[in-house]
């Protein structure tokens, strides 16, 4: 299965969108999908705020798994992964017009009962699809 639909599955399926991002990738560098699911499980709506979008949340752990420092003193390795981190961002912000969570969906999911609207309004399985495979397309086109 080819990873925009691993990632949309994984939407349909009930978790989040960084989850759905990070976990497409997770097992190409060796981290488990089950420990990638809850490593991003706080993330989603916007880090239940209506901040910055899980699909870019995700994405940003795919960087840092990919690139990211693991040792003090590597300062190039963690000049490389904020180079791709800003890439990747700046590429979903061109793409979708912006990176926040309430921006992209039209409601903020951390208010009220707007979560409840906007899996009445079905945003979950129309925007945000369409968000976490803008994510991974993105990803995909950088070479992770």
């Amino acid at each position: 299965m080819d990873k925009i639909q691993e990632a949309a599955d994984t939407l349909a399926s009930g978790f989040n969108c960084a989850q759905s991002v990070f976990s497409a990738f997770s097992e190409d560098y060796g981290l488990p999908r089950e420990t990638a699911l809850k490593i991003a499980g706080g993330l989603g709506g916007g880090v239940r705020c209506g901040e910055l979008c899980g699909a870019v949340s995700g994405g940003a752990l795919v960087v840092g798994l990919h690139s990211g420092q693991d040792k003090p003193g590597d300062i190039q390795a963690k000049e490389q992964c904020n180079q791709e981190t800003t890439e990747f961002v700046c590429k979903f912000r061109e793409k979708n017009g912006s990176c926040v969570c309430r921006d992209l969906l039209g409601m903020d999911i951390s208010v009220g009962d707007n979560r409840m609207k906007a899996k009445e309004l079905n945003l979950f399985n129309t925007v945000c699809v369409g968000l976490i495979k803008s994510a991974v397309e993105i990803l995909e086109d950088m070479g992770y």
